[in-house]
């Protein structure tokens, strides 16, 4: 059962994620909830409005805690500020891009952040619509659009569209996770898209591994991806070795100070995380023993 006091802020976080959204019908489309709950909800009216389930995946959407616990706060880490200025350039000026790092350093944290505080930017966690036709619509439904019709004219609509915004984003994150037909579809929506709308795919090195493996055979579509992406793979962490620990500890160090209660010592729940931000959370959040 989802609390009142749960509700109210899954509102305010609703109130907040509307600066993103053009009218109240794209964002409650977006949201998955017809127009009049929409204005209910938005009017503090939430008694029997939604389903547990829906007040739910709206929470997840929007990143509310469904506990009691402290709000994780978000650090502007070595990666976040890297990752922050990266998609602000390739948004600004309509360019895309790549980043192939390690896991567990905050990638993902840093780009559903910069999709919240930003119109017209949609993060896509590709690990959940790894087809072509899942990967559309839900690109589709989080700009608004009508996500349910055939196949074509949800493509067709988005990239019309897309054409149409100021500096639109599309954030694909663990983009290896695509099958073969849905990067033919990403190029042949870059295609219609390019010089208005920024593209930028993250992924750890299995994403690197299988663009260069897709190039090396001549499979269709992997070389152009890489090339629309300035034929770079950027990343942040240093080689192995002292300078990549040092790097990742210190990473480690800033969030746990951030995060970790008053009484905890930071420093040890950063060197127990060996450097994954993933395992700070963990410590923090869950109190597991190292």
């Amino acid at each position: 059962m989802i609390s009142n006091d749960i509700k109210t802020r899954i509102v305010l976080a609703i109130s907040g994620n509307r600066q993103n959204y053009a009218t109240d019908a794209k964002h409650a489309v977006a949201l998955g909830i017809s127009t009049s709950v929409y204005s209910e909800i938005k009017k503090g009216n939430t008694e029997q409005k939604l389903s547990d389930a829906k007040w739910m995946s709206i929470a997840r959407r929007l990143g509310v805690s469904l506990d009691d616990g402290a709000e994780w706060k978000i650090v502007k880490t070595p990666t976040f500020e890297y990752l922050t200025s990266q998609l602000e350039l390739c948004r600004a000026k309509s360019l895309s891009g790549m980043f192939c790092d390690i896991p567990n350093i905050g990638k993902t944290v840093a780009a559903q952040y910069h999709a919240k505080t930003h119109k017209n930017v949609v993060y896509v966690d590709c690990s959940q619509v790894k087809t072509k036709q899942r990967l559309v619509r839900f690109i589709a439904r989080e700009f608004g659009l009508n996500s349910v019709s055939r196949y074509a004219d949800v493509y067709d609509d988005l990239v019309f569209y897309l054409r149409t915004l100021d500096h639109p984003q599309i954030i694909l994150d663990e983009a290896g996770d695509l099958v073969y037909e849905a990067f033919l579809e990403i190029k042949a929506a870059w295609n219609g898209t390019e010089g208005c709308c920024s593209w930028y795919l993250m992924g750890a090195d299995g994403f690197k591994a299988k663009l260069e493996r897709g190039i090396e055979f001549k499979t269709v579509g992997f070389a152009e991806i890489r090339s629309r992406c300035g034929d770079k793979y950027n990343s942040i962490t240093p080689p192995e070795g002292d300078e990549r620990r040092k790097f990742l500890l210190s990473q480690a160090m800033m969030i746990a100070q951030a995060n970790a209660p008053e009484t905890t010592d930071f420093r040890q729940i950063a060197r127990q995380s060996n450097g994954s931000l993933r395992r700070v959370h963990s410590l923090i959040t869950k109190g597991e023993e190292a």
